[in-house]
């Protein structure tokens, strides 16, 4: 009898968050990854009546972007040292690339790290920002 195997991926479909200003982060995200709008409001699976996203679509990859408008949200900041999500990581072609979004980002005004390599565990490039409710964004590129 052979072992089971999981069922196949094929990408990332979305990653949604829980925003406090709904129009701030929209405007932000929009602004960052220029993204294109889904018309209407999508429910929150679970909390139908105190929640909805809206959608945003990536015009490089298609992936979809996810703000949450949640009515029990206390407007307090993101903070990884909760349990939940810690961070998002997108993965860029090169250095090059890294480089065009550190520069991007400049344009914006927006603060980040700058390009950081790692050689421990693992060796990559990286660039750490945050948005406007403090989720760790990171992009990231193999050095090769």
């Amino acid at each position: 009898m052979s072992e089971p195997t999981t069922p196949g991926l094929v990408g990332l479909h979305h990653f949604a968050f829980t925003v406090r200003d709904l129009d701030a982060s929209i405007a932000w995200y929009q602004k960052v990854f220029q993204t294109t709008p889904v018309e209407g409001t999508f429910p929150h699976y679970g909390r139908e009546r105190t929640g909805y996203a809206l959608l945003m679509i990536e015009p490089h990859t298609g992936i979809t972007i996810g703000l949450h408008h949640n009515e029990g949200n206390q407007g307090e900041e993101f903070d990884e040292k909760r349990t939940g999500l810690d961070h998002i990581g997108l993965q860029v072609e090169g250095r090059d690339d890294l480089q065009a979004w550190a520069d991007w980002l400049d344009t914006l005004g927006v603060a980040h790290s700058g390009i950081q390599r790692v050689t421990d565990p693992s060796t990559y490039s990286t660039v750490v920002f945050r948005d406007l409710d403090n989720i760790q964004l990171e992009f990231m590129a193999p050095d090769v």
